[in-house]
């Protein structure tokens, strides 16, 4: 065996990426940046937001997310921990950046799923939940604000199985009573783990004592009553609950299920620790050329994020890489499979949140950051040129917001178009342009309202452009072709004013109507038009 093979086998055993996925407002960027205090990579939580320090959230570095307190760009933070790599994706939280979300998904091994125990399983759970399903990513719930009255713990349990379909396995168990948790017992080393005070507000790592089951000053601090409904909970646990299976958890049929509370880092460093334990390593990727494993020696790897100005002194642009395969060194030359090009990948970048650092090597499951002078797009593979091949192409999602939007200002039509030009390629918005129409004006097509302010955001303190933005009353694209394989145009299409015909980037023919009925109605009258809800080459979620 050569020695590289055995530096990736080392090196690749010791990474964790992963996702943390949850509805708005779960604590899901919370318990990111408590991972990262637990390792080492930050000495100050700043989830506390007083007047006095503004302190924000780590992995939430673009402006507009301090300014209203959520997530609307995946982050990527890195830290090591108890000799393993830990690359965590924070992404946003939002239905309307659920596209962001889906496509993070695609560079993970696993997902962390936070629930809230006062709210437990919300909609868009349901749906990020969905997606780690079809691509059976192994997920771990971790349910949060046990400092908090919720949801009791067999209910949540319960919920889990009904709503998503998922048996889950508690690897820990809450000590005490509703909103008066003191502590958790942990299944597997058969101990219980209490908490002192937090007086530090969540500011500062928090170590439990450790006691045996029957310890009697362990249950002199719970308390009689709480201590017999532990023994009864952990008794019906072992006897009528779900066995640990590894193999199911590694398929996604069973979730491993953990309590505490971010905010006040109760159960947190317990959480990292059994993670790190189960979850997976970086795993095997789909390509033409079949299955790309990752300690093959051939270096690999694709683009599933764009960022423009994450340095806005700089005005720089990012593509994100998850590196799939063989060893990544600074410089070295690759085969860009999109250009049929050779292309050199300078200034590497590893990240915490906007601070960054050059790194001369990178190993699979690692996410690095290249500097992109516009060449790259989200689902670019980059690969060995004695070994080029393409890895499955991302999913597409159907616009259902659209506005037409112009710059206030026509002398600044420049930074108008290129920033909307970027914004496009980073996969934040859909663009499309009516016959005739020069550069002035786009139609932008969105998943949610948010993005349009988020948009408006950007390109004026990015760009410098104030922007005219009127909505459409269109909520369907419909992307167009004949049988026949004729070109579309609006004269041939019966029936094209009853909605707006449109280019997409790539020149393709799309209609926009307002609901259904409309669609239904231009179908009728075009027996042999086709329609699709995303552009045909691609595939739809």
């Amino acid at each position: 065996m050569s020695s590289l093979k055995d530096e990736l086998i080392k090196e690749v055993g010791k990474r964790r990426t992963f996702a943390i996925i949850s509805h708005p407002d779960a604590g899901k960027t919370t318990l990111t940046e408590k991972l990262l205090l637990y390792g080492g990579a930050i000495h100050l939580a700043g989830s506390i937001k007083s007047r006095k320090t503004q302190r924000h959230a780590v992995s939430d570095w673009m402006e507009i997310e301090k300014q209203r307190g959520i997530s609307v760009t995946s982050s990527v933070l890195q830290f090591d921990y108890d000799g393993c790599r830990i690359n965590i994706l924070d992404t946003p939280g939002h239905q309307d950046f659920s596209e962001d979300t889906y496509r993070t998904l695609m560079a993970v091994d696993s997902a962390v799923m936070v629930i809230d125990v006062a709210k437990g399983v919300e909609a868009q759970t349901k749906k990020l939940f969905k997606v780690c399903k079809q691509r059976n990513i192994p997920i771990f719930t971790f349910v949060n604000k046990l400092d908090h009255y919720g949801k009791m713990p067999l209910d949540l349990m319960d919920e889990i199985e009904n709503v998503l379909g998922i048996r889950s396995y508690p690897m820990n168990w809450p000590i005490g009573t509703d909103g008066q948790y003191m502590g958790v017992y942990d299944r597997r080393r058969k101990k219980i783990l209490l908490f002192s005070a937090d007086t530090t507000h969540g500011q500062e790592a928090r170590v439990a004592d450790v006691y045996e089951p029957d310890d009697p000053e362990a249950i002199a601090r719970i308390g009689e009553s709480a201590y017999e409904s532990l023994q009864m909970d952990i008794e019906l646990l072992d006897e009528a609950g779900e066995e640990f299976d590894q193999e199911k958890v590694d398929c996604g049929e069973l979730t491993p299920m953990f309590f505490g509370s971010a905010m006040t880092n109760f159960g947190v460093q317990d959480f990292l620790e059994e993670f790190i334990r189960l979850a997976p390593t970086p795993a095997p990727r789909e390509s033409s050329d079949g299955l790309i494993e990752p300690i093959d020696e051939k270096f690999s790897g694709f683009i599933f994020k764009i960022q423009a100005n994450m340095n806005p002194a700089h005005r720089d642009r990012l593509a994100f890489i998850r590196i799939c395969s063989g060893k990544f060194e600074r410089n070295m030359e690759v085969w860009h499979e999109k250009s049929g090009k050779m292309i050199k990948l300078a200034q590497p970048q590893q990240f915490l949140a906007q601070d960054r650092q050059i790194i001369d090597v990178a190993y699979p499951g690692d996410i690095v950051g290249l500097f992109d002078p516009g060449i790259f797009s989200i689902g670019d593979t980059i690969c060995d040129p004695a070994h080029k091949f393409q890895f499955a192409a991302f999913p597409v999602f159907p616009p259902e917001k659209f506005a037409r939007v112009s710059a206030k200002d026509t002398m600044k039509r420049k930074q108008f178009v290129k920033g909307i030009m970027q914004l496009t390629q980073e996969g934040a918005i859909q663009l499309f342009q009516q016959p005739g129409a020069g550069m002035e004006s786009y139609i932008v097509g969105t998943v949610g309202t948010l993005q349009f302010e988020v948009l408006e955001y950007r390109l004026k303190n990015e760009y410098n452009v104030d922007i005219e933005m009127n909505m459409q009353p269109y909520e369907v694209a419909r992307w167009l072709a004949f049988e026949d394989g004729s070109e579309v145009t609006p004269d041939k299409l019966h029936g094209a004013d009853r909605g707006m015909f449109v280019y997409d980037r790539k020149n393709n023919p799309v209609l926009l109507v307002s609901n259904e009925w409309a669609l239904g109605w231009i179908l009728d009258n075009n027996p042999h038009l086709e329609l699709n809800p995303v552009p045909f080459d691609r595939k739809e979620v």
